[in-house]
């Protein structure tokens, strides 16, 4: 019982994503007005690093490689990114170990938060270099 209680809240995380991934496999985000308009395309008319990711994550779970890739190219980094953290997640709930480092101390490991530092940069300059390069727009605009 102690194991199901420790990784209940990966597990209940595990599960409301793949519902998520359910429902955007299902309504397609380009026929709009299910989902929300994103603030930073609709206040400022710029692409923020995740606008198109619903349009991306909907040809990505249809098996539209490259139409996900045309709407967000930032996916298939950040997807196995997250998966990766919630595996681990789930395994140390498991093996009732920290999943963010032995010490408690320390809030991330340095490995983790060198990996986060990586990610963060390359999610901004994304950001940046997508409303000056064409082909890194999400089509939106």
């Amino acid at each position: 019982m102690r194991t199901l209680r420790r990784i209940s809240p990966a597990l209940g995380t595990g599960a409301l994503a793949a519902a998520a991934a359910v429902y955007v496999w299902a309504v397609d985000p380009n026929t709009g007005g299910v989902y929300p308009v994103c603030p930073t395309q609709a206040i400022l008319g710029i692409d923020c690093p995740a606008c198109g990711g619903l349009r991306g994550s909907h040809a990505l779970l249809r098996g539209d490689l490259a139409g996900a890739a045309d709407n967000n190219i930032l996916l298939f980094l950040l997807l196995p990114v997250l998966a990766f953290a919630w595996w681990r997640w789930l395994v140390s709930s498991w093996k009732a170990t920290p999943a963010m480092g032995s010490s408690s101390s320390q809030v991330l490991p340095e490995s983790t938060s060198k990996i986060l530092i990586i990610v963060l940069i390359v999610v901004l300059v994304f950001g940046v270099a997508r409303n000056f390069l064409p082909y890194l727009g999400s089509g939106i605009g």
